[in-house]
């Protein structure tokens, strides 16, 4: 059992999602956002970085949304969902949009590979939490 899933069986405010569900996004989401920065910093030792511009935008933009989201979600207390479900819902899409482009570096930079597998997992668990929202 991770500490989010401890946090979330502990607290006595109701969740609005499947607490497996919302734990495993909540991780998703910061593993993702941690795998971003990683993955722009990488982009920066790189000598080629002026062909990896694009790549370093949408990692830091996936990372803050991730790690926003991440933390909205945390937050189980008088949780408002017309304010998750945007912000899941521009989760899935930054982590999209990343993951298309990591995709398209992945081949020369394990970074690139590493990064694109995080985005499309959490990706997925947005999505999986908008379904049963």
């Amino acid at each position: 059992m991770t500490h989010t899933s401890q946090m979330l069986e502990s607290t006595p405010a109701t969740a609005l999602f499947e607490r497996g569900a919302l734990a495993r996004c909540i991780d998703a989401c910061f593993a993702c956002a941690q795998t971003c920065t990683s993955c722009a910093d990488a982009c920066l030792a790189e000598e080629m970085v002026a062909e990896l511009r694009r790549c370093i935008r949408l990692d830091l933009d996936c990372a803050d949304v991730c790690e926003a989201s991440g933390r909205a979600l945390s937050r189980q207390t008088e949780a408002a969902i017309e304010t998750l479900r945007p912000l899941l819902e521009a989760c899935a899409q930054s982590c999209r949009s990343c993951a298309e482009e990591c995709e398209r570096h992945a081949e020369m930079h394990e970074h690139c590979r590493v990064c694109a597998e995080a985005c499309r997992a959490c990706e997925r668990s947005c999505r999986e939490l908008l379904q049963a929202a």
